[in-house]
């Protein structure tokens, strides 16, 4: 009976679908005038928080410069500038 039980668990533990992080490459189409709102980053929208960090350490965010978005639980946490714009998608 236990092993019946576990197994189903087991099934429906791997079919629950999991908002995973994830980090996303590309050079910065358009953007908002301060932080929040629709970014165009590698032609890809995102709606991004008034909360998010951004991180400029590698030259200012701004149109034509290569960016990773990382996104946690479908929310962009954060924008970096990035030197290498080998990753970055046009």
């Amino acid at each position: 009976m236990k092993l019946r039980f576990g197994m189903a668990a087991l099934v429906i533990a791997l079919s629950t679908p999991v908002m995973a992080d994830d980090d996303f490459y590309g050079m910065i189409e358009s953007r908002p005038d301060g932080k929040a709102g629709t970014w165009v980053i590698g032609g890809r929208s995102f709606d991004v928080p008034a909360n998010v960090k951004l991180d400029e350490d590698h030259g200012p965010l701004k149109v034509g410069v290569c960016a990773e978005v990382d996104i946690d639980d479908g929310v962009v946490e954060e924008i970096e500038s990035k030197r290498d714009n080998s990753r970055c998608q046009r």
